[in-house]
């Protein structure tokens, strides 16, 4: 602070050393990503988890088929993470805000690696397969609590540590290490199930399945060293509300139009790619046929996975190009996704024989892309640079938690498209993507009312908030942490009086 010039003023004039809003600690070398990497990546474990569960699905369809008849253990044991990480995402996006995003993001860290592990070890009474199920369904709800930190916490964290990188590569680095991470778990996690598969052979499934969630539990192991060291970002220290009450009514009336905006987004792109990434090794399994060993299925879904990866990194780069940027990306996306799907269920007679089984996954791969070219690398920037630092963490977490809801009714609207239109194979398979793709125009069109985000936004906003706040009478002296609130001096006048 000492070392800091003030700027010239004319006596009598207020002069300010240090604002809370345009002074940053200068970082260096590996500082500057170790904060972006340790907050983001944590999102492979999301990933992993989440799309491991759709070939351990069919797994123990086969081992327990009876167990699975007429009942509602597929469904649950697909789905019921995201009713955990909808209740992990609310609950960590208050800790998250109102005391800490390094501890909020540790603790949700333990609880993936806690119950990963216990959901591995599934065990039903009497070696029941309904008491594993049960057990199993028990475990990743829990699990998904833990998920749902990884978001307000850490992808939060991940956007206001993006503000100690170079101009123009901002939104990169948010995307590559929050979007992409999912995407490649996705990936990851198609290619361990078929080798685990190929590897025990089809008659150890039982082992296969397993040793597919056991693996989920390396990644947010190998992260907990890197949180333990990590600090709290320096946004946080400057804006936080957690040493003051929330003026929850002037919030709301200055967000909940883009809260709205923003969760129903995401709401509808969580609906299509988490439920159409949940069953796709069951369609893929319907189109090859019952004869079809199961390792085929799976070596089908890694090219089906593979797709998400271009779509991903393209979005990446091009949202930080100057004439685009995450608005215009997200909407370009979205919108071509739409018209992909469409033409996909137009022609989804031809696609559905086996024999165009290659053409099926290339087609529906590129629709899958481009929702990750749009919303899927930019929903979640969007969501964390549409509002103030101070909320950010809640704000975050509503959406995200609306959007897991979408993910978590999809999942059911997918399975009961499907058994509503009988023995017509066409229509089951056809029906799903007339929905999201009419969905897909509805959030193109709900992104032109969001704002545009440049390399500044998160600034601009915590500025454009206190103004606000300050306009109505709230005071924001007690804003930010006590460390922060230190290092800011207004010298008044000729007095030198420092407040």
């Amino acid at each position: 602070m000492s070392n800091e010039k003030l700027d010239s003023r004319a006596p009598g004039d207020a002069e300010v050393a240090r604002s809370p809003s345009n002074v940053k600690p200068q970082k260096t070398g590996w500082d500057k990503y170790a904060g972006v990497i340790a907050c983001g990546a944590g999102l492979f474990s999301d990933g992993y988890l989440n799309n491991i569960i759709g070939p351990v699905n069919t797994m123990l369809k086969t081992i327990y088929p009876d167990a699975y008849k007429n009942s509602s253990a597929q469904a649950n044991v697909a789905s019921i993470t995201f009713a955990g990480t909808v209740l992990g995402m609310l609950f960590f996006g208050y800790t998250s805000d109102h005391y800490s995003r390094k501890w909020s993001l540790f603790v949700s860290t333990i609880i993936i690696i806690l119950f990963a592990a216990l959901g591995t070890g599934s065990y039903g009474a009497g070696g029941s397969p309904n008491g594993l199920i049960t057990a199993l369904v028990v475990y990743r709800f829990f699990l998904g609590i833990g998920i749902g930190g990884e978001y307000p916490a850490g992808s939060v964290g991940c956007a206001e540590n993006t503000g100690d990188l170079k101009e123009g590569s901002r939104n990169k680095w948010f995307i590559l290490f929050t979007n992409v991470q999912i995407d490649l778990a996705f990936f990851i996690s198609a290619i361990v199930a078929t080798v685990v598969v190929l590897a025990t052979g089809e008659s150890h499934l039982r082992a296969a399945w397993r040793i597919c969630l056991g693996i989920g539990i390396i990644p947010p192991l190998s992260l907990l060293y890197l949180r333990l060291k990590l600090r709290e970002p320096e946004a946080f220290t400057r804006e936080s509300l957690s040493k003051t009450r929330t003026p929850w009514l002037l919030v709301a009336r200055f967000y909940w139009k883009r809260l709205t905006v923003v969760s129903l987004i995401w709401f509808i792109y969580d609906f299509s790619a988490y439920s159409f990434g949940i069953y796709a090794t069951d369609i893929l399994s319907n189109l090859l046929g019952e004869e079809a060993p199961l390792w085929k299925s799976l070596a089908w879904n890694i090219l089906i996975n593979f797709f998400y990866m271009p779509g991903c990194l393209a979005g990446a780069f091009v949202a930080d190009l100057p004439s685009m940027g995450p608005k215009k990306t997200l909407f370009i996306g979205v919108t071509l996704q739409g018209v992909i799907g469409f033409v996909m269920a137009g022609c989804y007679p031809l696609l559905s024989k086996p024999e165009n089984v290659a053409g099926f996954t290339v087609v529906y791969g590129i629709f899958l892309a481009l929702g990750e070219f749009g919303p899927g690398d930019n929903i979640g920037l969007l969501a964390s640079k549409t509002c103030a630092t101070g909320i950010r963490g809640q704000y975050y977490g509503l959406a995200a938690a609306i959007g897991k809801i979408g993910a978590f009714a999809g999942s059911y609207a997918l399975s009961a498209i499907q058994t509503a239109a009988g023995d017509d194979a066409i229509a089951a398979g056809r029906n799903p993507f007339f929905v999201a793709s009419a969905l897909a125009f509805v959030a193109a069109g709900l992104v032109l009312l969001l704002p545009h985000i440049g390399q500044d936004t998160i600034d601009a906003e915590d500025v454009r908030f206190r103004e606000f706040l300050e306009a109505e009478g709230w005071d924001t002296g007690a804003m930010g942490l006590k460390e922060a609130r230190e290092d800011v001096r207004v010298v008044e006048g000729e007095s030198g009086k420092v407040v």
